[in-house]
């Protein structure tokens, strides 16, 4: 039977099909009107089989300079079982290019890569190794439906997913040795506490403290107006975990959840939190408490090559490995837009300040950039590097 394909247009009527079908976070309906605020849109798409829902997805899409036209992004789905993969991302690629036009669709779906749990600590070269291999079963389906594999990534997809339904004891023995003495130290700190942060005086704490770490460790940060957006557009899913000791924030952890799964946006500690690594308590602690919601899975969101992704590591004896990202062709241009793309996004994750001041410049002269990096003939490979830093600040933001 051929699927059909309609809008949905009710939150309440997403939101439970989202959580029902074990969605990301990141397809909420709130995440959709959060990027609406920054030159985004959504489109929230339902795919039928008859009268039974087979998959559904968040489509943001992003307006583009003359003559791309626009790009169709899906964060962390579509939602789909893995028999209905390779045709739902067939009738959702038909039914964006016939509803809204854009050049290309880019999904980035939250499904485990087939050779997923990795051992810890796999180098690069083995993962790539193992991503360069051959695709079989569903996934090999879904590039038969004409989407390729792309190093354009957004949300990177080598990360850590604790299995939270299991007791508190076993999910404990899965960290180092040293971390465990840490998490049980920080719970017995004297004037320390755990929780949701409510007030507004402890959120601009947390984001004082999310200034330092990304001064800290180089990477991007968002205006404090984004992240107060993320809290009222997401509502409950918006779930800011804090450390505190006596009424001074020291560590915390931003995550947004759905039905199944939590995930971390952003995380911080103090100096004065990393001297009494109140940091690991509160990442337990944040563990433990998206379990009682009856959650299953804490994704740490992203692993690289850097000193907060070891951190991170202490907390499982293994890695994780989703599909990645996959782009669908809708258009002749598509091609040449993808040259301007980022590679990595390490750029940002350095050099933010510049990358942003000249997101902000091309904006206001988009025909004289992005298109001329398109053309690339024509462009000086610093032109280039720039404007692959201004298209990923813009997939970023």
């Amino acid at each position: 039977m051929t699927l059909s394909v309609t809008s949905c247009h009710d939150r309440d009527e997403w939101d439970a099909l989202v959580n029902s079908s074990g969605g990301h976070p990141l397809q909420l309906w709130g995440w959709g009107e959060l990027k609406s605020q920054y030159e985004w849109s959504a489109d929230r798409v339902v795919v039928r089989d008859g009268d039974d829902v087979v998959g559904s997805a968040q489509v943001l899409l992003r307006r583009l300079p003359a003559p791309f036209k626009s790009l169709a992004y899906v964060p962390r789905g579509p939602q789909a079982a893995e028999a209905d993969r390779a045709r739902v991302v067939a009738a959702l690629a038909q039914h964006v290019k016939n509803t809204h036009g854009p050049i290309g669709l880019t999904i980035e779906p939250d499904w485990e890569a087939p050779f997923a749990p990795l051992e810890k600590g796999a180098s690069d070269d083995e993962i790539a190794s193992l991503v360069a291999r051959p695709t079989s079963g569903w996934l090999a389906d879904v590039e038969a439906a004409g989407y390729v594999r792309s190093d354009n990534t957004g949300l990177i997809p080598h990360t850590l997913i604790v299995d939270v339904t299991r007791d508190e004891d076993t999910i404990m023995k899965e960290l180092s040795s040293s971390t465990r003495q840490n998490v049980r130290k920080s719970f017995k700190a004297e004037n320390v506490r755990f929780g949701l942060v409510t007030e507004q005086a402890d959120l601009d704490q947390v984001l004082a403290i999310n200034k330092e770490t990304a001064k800290r460790a180089n990477f991007a940060v968002h205006s404090d107006l984004y992240h107060e957006q993320i809290r009222d557009f997401m509502g409950p899913a918006s779930q800011l975990i804090a450390a505190w000791e006596g009424d001074e924030v020291v560590a915390f952890v931003w995550l947004v959840v759905s039905g199944k799964t939590a995930f971390e946006l952003y995380g911080g500690v103090s100096p004065r939190g990393m001297k009494l690594r109140l940091n690991y308590g509160l990442k337990f602690w944040a563990m433990t408490h998206v379990k009682a919601q009856g959650v299953e899975r804490y994704d740490f969101n992203g692993l690289l090559n850097d000193g907060i992704s070891d951190f991170k590591r202490q907390f499982a004896k293994h890695e994780d490995m989703l599909v990645g990202t996959y782009d669908k062709s809708l258009s002749p241009m598509f091609p040449v837009f993808a040259t301007a793309l980022p590679v990595v996004r390490s750029t940002l994750k350095r050099g933010v300040p510049a990358a942003k001041k000249t997101a902000v410049s091309l904006k206001n002269d988009p025909k004289g950039t992005l298109v001329g990096a398109a053309a690339g003939a024509r462009s000086k490979a610093s032109d280039v590097r720039a404007k692959r830093a201004d298209a990923a600040w813009h997939r970023l933001g």
